[in-house]
């Protein structure tokens, strides 16, 4: 049996061909053995396999993808509710487009990463050379004319070690965060550890929270359409959401939703509690009165995605620059901490 994490491209194939196969008629048991026939051993055949295996027995599909530990929480808890509201092909498109895209974010963040550690360990490499080969012989210079020179020349000497040790430093630090964050898109064990982690950061939190809120309202999109009331929806897609500070938002809006004294319809406790931006929320009341909330929902969600797809994007391509930027203040450091030591010398002789 499989242990490990498909990649985001195999979830997206894996749920893509589901669909297309439930489309056309064929029984999940007999479209997961397609699937996984005349496969060479990979960890997607054996999650396959392991997959068919629980099908065959009578288990359900959602218990077969649990028991193959080859699928994340989400996705499973997306295709529970899938079988219980009768929507599972809806779920498996829905989720197909989500991985995709969550794959392509990966494989560009890994490209972006990959380019600033090659370049910061050649610097790491310059700068270690600087500080530990070039500057020590204007050490021995100033050493040899110590009788002719004054004391201040000494002192360029030492902010010369102090500006390349820490040039030196700062590189080295940089590299081993940005080599960790390369070693992390590796897995998906690790990618989901780098999103969490990212949570903290300024930068990241707002597309991050988008991320989350487009996969709480496609949960509860697909809750409601299962027939499920609105409270017992945003109950269920609350303890879904993977994002601490979004979840307890959710959670006290569920609160103000079931208490006596309060009794706030869905839009209503989405709308005080600021969950969506005031225009979003508007449209959920719209959707309420017009009977059309679960294709609101599903249009926010959509929108939500594609909007932290969006700033994310703009964050990776601000890498370049960015890193370029650093490169050129440690490569003008360097230099200034080469040029020192010469200059007072120079100004001691004449």
């Amino acid at each position: 049996m499989a242990n490990k994490y498909l990649e985001s491209s195999a979830l997206s194939a894996f749920c893509e061909s589901i669909a297309m196969m439930q489309s056309a008629g064929i029984q999940t048991d007999e479209a997961v053995y397609l699937l996984g026939d005349n496969m060479r051993d990979s960890i997607f055949k054996r999650a396959c396999d392991s997959i068919y295996r629980s099908l065959i027995k009578g288990k359900t599909f959602t218990q077969a993808l649990a028991d193959s530990k080859c699928f994340p929480q989400h996705m499973v808890d997306m295709v529970s509710v899938g079988e219980y509201s009768g929507r599972m092909e809806n779920v498996l498109v829905s989720l197909a487009r989500y991985y995709d895209e969550e794959d392509r974010l990966f494989k560009k963040v890994s490209s972006a990463i990959t380019y600033p550690v090659a370049l910061l360990a050649i610097m790491s490499i310059i700068l270690l050379f600087t500080v530990t080969t070039i500057l020590p012989v204007f050490m021995n210079v100033y050493e040899g004319l110590s009788g002719s020179l004054t004391a201040s020349s000494y002192s360029y000497v030492n902010l010369s070690l102090v500006i390349g040790w820490a040039s030196f430093g700062l590189t080295i630090l940089l590299t081993f965060i940005v080599f960790l964050g390369f070693l992390r898109t590796r897995t998906q064990k690790g990618r989901i550890a780098l999103i969490r982690m990212s949570q903290r950061l300024p930068f990241l939190r707002k597309p991050l929270h988008q991320l989350a809120l487009g996969r709480f309202t496609s949960a509860l999109a697909t809750y409601i359409a299962a027939g499920l009331n609105t409270e017992t929806s945003m109950k269920e897609a609350a303890e879904r959401v993977d994002h601490k500070q979004l979840r307890r938002r959710l959670l006290k809006a569920h609160q103000e939703m079931v208490d006596p004294r309060k009794l706030k319809s869905l839009a209503q406790t989405i709308y005080d509690n600021y969950i969506f931006e005031p225009v979003y929320a508007r449209m959920l009341v719209v959707g309420t009165r017009s009977g059309a909330l679960e294709d609101v929902l599903e249009y926010l969600s959509s929108s939500f995605v594609d909007d932290s797809i969006v700033q994310i994007d703009t964050l990776i391509d601000s890498v370049e620059p960015t890193l370029a930027a650093f490169l050129t203040i440690s490569v003008g450091a360097t230099l200034i901490a080469v040029m020192l030591p010469l200059i007072g010398i120079m100004g001691s002789i004449g």
